[in-house]
Protein backbone atom coordinates (compact mmCIF):
# COMPACT_ATOMS: atom_id res chain seq x y z
CA UNK A 1 0.00 0.00 0.00
CA UNK A 2 1.85 3.60 -0.80
CA UNK A 3 1.82 6.05 1.83
CA UNK A 4 -1.38 8.01 0.62
CA UNK A 5 -3.50 5.23 1.20
CA UNK A 6 -2.54 4.65 4.52
CA UNK A 7 -2.67 7.84 5.46
CA UNK A 8 -6.06 7.90 4.25
CA UNK A 9 -7.38 4.42 5.84
CA UNK A 10 -5.40 5.85 9.30
CA UNK A 11 -7.55 9.26 8.78
CA UNK A 12 -10.98 6.90 7.81
CA UNK A 13 -10.49 5.06 10.95
CA UNK A 14 -9.79 7.57 13.36
CA UNK A 15 -12.64 9.71 11.81
CA UNK A 16 -14.96 6.49 12.59
CA UNK A 17 -13.27 6.23 16.08
CA UNK A 18 -14.09 9.53 17.19
CA UNK A 19 -17.35 9.56 15.79
CA UNK A 20 -17.84 6.40 18.28
CA UNK A 21 -16.88 8.13 21.40
CA UNK A 22 -19.91 11.04 20.87
CA UNK A 23 -22.33 8.11 20.25
CA UNK A 24 -21.15 5.94 23.13
CA UNK A 25 -22.23 5.67 26.41
CA UNK A 26 -18.78 3.39 27.48
CA UNK A 27 -16.53 5.82 29.65
CA UNK A 28 -13.60 6.91 27.00
CA UNK A 29 -10.06 7.26 28.29
CA UNK A 30 -7.59 9.19 26.40
CA UNK A 31 -3.46 8.17 26.62
CA UNK A 32 -1.41 10.77 25.38
CA UNK A 33 2.10 9.05 24.81
CA UNK A 34 4.62 12.33 23.58
CA UNK A 35 7.57 9.99 25.07
CA UNK A 36 6.55 6.86 25.88
CA UNK A 37 9.26 4.11 27.42
CA UNK A 38 6.72 2.12 29.29
CA UNK A 39 4.47 -0.87 28.70
CA UNK A 40 1.47 -0.01 26.65
CA UNK A 41 -1.68 0.11 29.37
CA UNK A 42 -4.39 -0.25 27.19
CA UNK A 43 -5.14 -3.85 28.13
CA UNK A 44 -5.11 -2.58 31.95
CA UNK A 45 -8.00 0.36 30.44
CA UNK A 46 -10.22 -1.68 28.82
CA UNK A 47 -10.35 -4.31 31.76
CA UNK A 48 -11.71 -1.23 33.68
CA UNK A 49 -14.23 -0.69 31.30
CA UNK A 50 -12.70 2.09 28.70
CA UNK A 51 -12.96 3.23 25.60
CA UNK A 52 -9.54 3.67 24.36
CA UNK A 53 -7.69 6.63 22.34
CA UNK A 54 -4.09 6.93 21.90
CA UNK A 55 -2.49 10.33 20.80
CA UNK A 56 1.49 10.59 20.00
CA UNK A 57 1.09 14.17 20.10
CA UNK A 58 -0.38 16.99 22.06
CA UNK A 59 -1.34 19.13 19.56
CA UNK A 60 -3.53 16.28 18.18
CA UNK A 61 -4.57 15.20 21.49
CA UNK A 62 -5.89 18.80 22.15
CA UNK A 63 -7.94 18.59 18.95
CA UNK A 64 -9.43 15.09 19.72
CA UNK A 65 -10.51 16.75 23.14
CA UNK A 66 -12.29 19.78 21.56
CA UNK A 67 -14.34 17.71 19.15
CA UNK A 68 -15.27 14.22 21.58
CA UNK A 69 -16.27 13.80 24.59
CA UNK A 70 -12.86 12.41 27.24
CA UNK A 71 -13.73 11.07 30.76
CA UNK A 72 -9.96 10.39 31.52
CA UNK A 73 -6.71 11.49 30.51
CA UNK A 74 -3.50 9.75 31.04
CA UNK A 75 -0.38 12.41 30.21
CA UNK A 76 3.45 12.78 30.38
CA UNK A 77 4.84 16.00 32.05
CA UNK A 78 8.12 16.33 30.18
CA UNK A 79 9.20 19.72 31.32
CA UNK A 80 10.63 22.16 28.80
CA UNK A 81 13.17 24.70 29.81
CA UNK A 82 12.50 26.45 26.69
CA UNK A 83 8.60 27.53 27.04
CA UNK A 84 8.71 30.90 28.14
CA UNK A 85 4.91 30.65 29.63
CA UNK A 86 4.83 27.66 30.85
CA UNK A 87 6.62 24.05 32.08
CA UNK A 88 5.05 21.36 29.95
CA UNK A 89 2.70 21.02 27.34
CA UNK A 90 1.11 19.71 30.54
CA UNK A 91 -0.08 23.23 30.94
CA UNK A 92 -1.95 23.53 27.58
CA UNK A 93 -3.43 20.17 28.25
CA UNK A 94 -5.42 21.32 31.65
CA UNK A 95 -6.08 24.85 29.81
CA UNK A 96 -7.50 23.14 27.60
CA UNK A 97 -10.02 20.91 29.71
CA UNK A 98 -10.35 23.54 32.32
CA UNK A 99 -14.20 24.17 30.40
CA UNK A 100 -14.99 20.21 30.54
CA UNK A 101 -16.12 19.61 33.61
CA UNK A 102 -15.79 15.89 34.91
CA UNK A 103 -12.68 15.30 33.26
CA UNK A 104 -9.65 13.45 35.25
CA UNK A 105 -6.46 13.79 34.54
CA UNK A 106 -3.55 10.81 35.66
CA UNK A 107 -0.14 12.73 35.03
CA UNK A 108 3.15 10.29 34.22
CA UNK A 109 5.98 12.03 35.68
CA UNK A 110 10.03 11.46 35.66
CA UNK A 111 11.77 10.82 39.19
CA UNK A 112 14.33 13.59 38.45
CA UNK A 113 11.46 16.19 37.25
CA UNK A 114 9.58 16.00 40.66
CA UNK A 115 10.18 19.85 41.90
CA UNK A 116 9.35 20.96 38.19
CA UNK A 117 6.07 18.82 38.77
CA UNK A 118 5.29 19.94 42.42
CA UNK A 119 4.62 23.39 41.26
CA UNK A 120 2.17 22.58 38.35
CA UNK A 121 0.41 20.35 40.42
CA UNK A 122 -0.26 22.90 42.87
CA UNK A 123 -1.94 24.84 39.86
CA UNK A 124 -4.05 21.85 38.89
CA UNK A 125 -5.60 19.23 39.67
CA UNK A 126 -4.89 15.49 38.99
CA UNK A 127 -6.88 12.27 40.06
CA UNK A 128 -3.27 10.57 40.41
CA UNK A 129 0.65 11.28 39.34
CA UNK A 130 2.73 8.45 39.31
CA UNK A 131 6.33 8.35 39.07
CA UNK A 132 8.71 5.92 36.48
CA UNK A 133 8.67 3.24 36.29
CA UNK A 134 4.65 3.05 36.45
CA UNK A 135 3.57 0.52 38.50
CA UNK A 136 0.82 -1.34 37.02
CA UNK A 137 -0.88 -2.23 40.00
CA UNK A 138 -1.09 1.64 41.41
CA UNK A 139 -2.25 2.68 38.03
CA UNK A 140 -5.23 0.71 37.76
CA UNK A 141 -6.37 1.54 41.75
CA UNK A 142 -6.25 5.22 40.58
CA UNK A 143 -7.88 4.81 37.78
CA UNK A 144 -10.28 2.15 39.72
CA UNK A 145 -11.17 4.96 42.03
CA UNK A 146 -12.66 7.49 39.43
CA UNK A 147 -14.21 4.42 38.12
CA UNK A 148 -16.01 4.26 41.27
CA UNK A 149 -16.78 7.27 42.33
CA UNK A 150 -18.11 8.48 38.62
CA UNK A 151 -21.08 5.65 39.09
Amino acid sequence: MNVMGYNALVLSFFLVGAMAVKNSNTPVLLSILELGGYPDFSKLYQSLGYQVYIMESMRKALKFIKNNRVDVIVAEFNFQSDFRDRSSQLESLMASIAQKPGVDVVVFYDKEQQHQFQRVAQRFQFIGSLPYPIDESELAAVISQRTATAV
